[in-house]
């Protein structure tokens, strides 16, 4: 099935034999904090059955700098004369050594896809721009498909399509804030963070499950793309769970 839905974390009762159960798809986020050992994530994929699939958020060491919250909610301290070399992608030592244990994370896994989620202060200017360009130009990506999240408003559909064509990027979108920019790209890429005043705080009714169904999976679905859709709001096992059937009635009739 070319639709896959899953979660962003081990969001089931029951933990991890118990969402193999439900889904055949998962959002790693845990590596997103601290990267496990290899022999961790080697022991996921050896307990997954072989159809299932594992995408992850890449390490924040990449992405997002020393002074995020995420940083010390994850205990890891950074000597003071290196803070300023994390993050953001920046084209450092330190970046390219954080990438370089993330995809050993993600071989471990026989994740195809990876995510780069940007923190809100990234912004689009001149300086995070040629960063940006630096650190995607220089890494090693092997086969691995990158799939981008924006967060700053700064980033319009222009300035996103851009580093997205010259980089080999999946645009990462919230189908119901944004639409995507890489509508060419054989695989669409969904992340969906509710619909409340509070972010992640959210139950999705049948009508847009329906909605999310119709106008933004269907239309890829025949034109013969994957497309993932992962749930990362508090009730995310139920509405992927419900989405899952909507998909499998659906492609029944």
């Amino acid at each position: 099935m070319s639709i896959k839905v899953g979660c962003c974390g081990w969001a089931i009762k029951g933990g991890m034999e118990a969402y193999f159960k439900t889904f055949k798809l998962i959002e790693i986020q845990s590596t997103f904090y601290k990267l496990p050992n290899p022999s961790t994530a080697e022991g996921w994929r050896t307990k997954a059955p072989l159809d299932f699939e594992f995408t992850l958020k890449s390490w924040q060491a990449i992405t997002h700098p020393t002074s995020s919250p995420t940083w010390k909610k994850a205990g890891i301290k950074i000597p003071p004369e290196k803070a300023d070399r994390y993050g953001l992608l920046k084209p450092t030592e330190e970046n390219f050594e954080a990438w370089n244990k993330t995809m050993e994370i993600a071989k471990a896994l026989k994740a195809k896809i990876m995510v780069i989620q940007c923190p809100p202060s990234l912004d689009a200017s001149h300086e995070n721009l040629r960063n940006m360009r630096d650190f995607l130009s220089s890494i090693d990506r092997k086969e691995m498909k990158l799939a981008i999240e924006f967060r700053h408003e700064s980033w319009t559909p222009e300035r996103i399509s851009q580093v997205c064509s010259e980089y080999d990027l999946i645009h990462i979108v919230d189908p119901f804030r944004a639409q995507t920019v890489t509508k060419e790209r054989e695989i669409i890429y969904y992340r969906l963070h509710g619909l409340g005043k509070r972010m992640y705080v959210y139950d999705y009714n049948d009508e847009e499950h329906l909605r999310l169904y119709e106008d933004w999976v269907k239309p890829y679905h025949e034109e013969g793309k994957e497309i993932y859709v992962l749930f990362n709001n508090t009730s995310m096992a139920e509405d992927a769970n419900r989405f899952q059937e909507i998909v499998r009635e659906k492609l029944s009739k």
